[in-house]
């Protein structure tokens, strides 16, 4: 019966879902087009329109956003897509 309950458990860990495996991850973006102070604003709210992610710090002043997302709900690639379709494209800094 031991046996039985352990390969369960294995089994059960292997079919989790991949939420299990998410890590909170940080990314600087260089974002174009930000010509007044009032562009962050909506950088800012299409980042944050993204599912996944955590939080989103627009500096008019730098041309960046940090986003903190989870990476088992979003990617770099959709965070880039969604500031492009707002009119500012962007792309990993450095």
């Amino acid at each position: 019966m031991t046996r039985f309950a352990t390969l369960a458990a294995f089994a059960l860990a292997l079919l989790a879902p991949s939420a299990a495996f998410a890590a909170e991850r940080t990314v600087t973006l260089a974002v174009e087009n930000m010509y007044c102070a009032a562009c962050p604003h909506t950088v800012k709210a299409s980042l944050e329109a993204v599912l996944g992610v955590a939080k989103a710090v627009v500096s008019y002043k730098d041309k960046t956003a940090i986003v903190t997302y989870d990476d088992a709900k979003t990617d770099v690639k959709a965070l880039t897509a969604a500031t492009t379709n707002a009119g500012y494209p962007s792309a990993p800094k450095g």
